[in-house]
């Protein structure tokens, strides 16, 4: 990775109480249609955690993407190799596939061009910039494919 991007992102305060507002909404089944409350098992503690994301579906495939980088979530997800997404009463669980930094850029383009409006801030490139913008930071956002257990 090169300087000056970080590795993670950490939230405010407010974002902290926004996430878990949202999260509270999406996990009884309000919110947008594509988004989710994310639980995993903690790589240490063995608790499952929860924390609001915005499922991607691009080119008929699932995806997640880390817009704050090398998240809590993300490092549970690497360790675990699996995620449930919750949305109501529904809860779907899904096998992880890391998605190589090669194959990211379309993939993070359609994540920023979709949900701009939440996730521009972490992004250096604005939203309906071309592929090859982001074929430089890449790496920086963890992105997983979802496959149904």
């Amino acid at each position: 990775m090169s300087s000056g991007q970080p590795v993670f992102v950490e939230p405010t305060k407010v974002e902290r109480v926004f996430n878990r507002f949202f999260g509270f909404l999406v996990g009884i089944g309000l919110g947008p249609v594509n988004s989710y409350l994310l639980q995993v098992r903690g790589r240490k503690s063995g608790r499952i955690y929860s924390t609001p994301v915005h499922l991607l579906k691009f080119k008929s495939t699932c995806f997640l993407v880390a817009p704050r980088g090398r998240t809590q979530w993300v490092r549970n997800a690497e360790a675990t190799g699996e995620v449930s997404l919750k949305r109501g009463r529904a809860i779907r669980e899904f096998r992880l596939r890391a998605v190589a930094d090669t194959e990211r850029p379309e993939i993070l383009k359609a994540y920023l061009d979709t949900f701009e409006s939440t996730v521009q801030r972490y992004f250096p490139m604005p939203a309906g910039s071309p592929v090859e913008s982001f074929l430089s930071v890449a790496a920086y956002y963890p992105v997983f494919e979802l496959r149904l257990r």
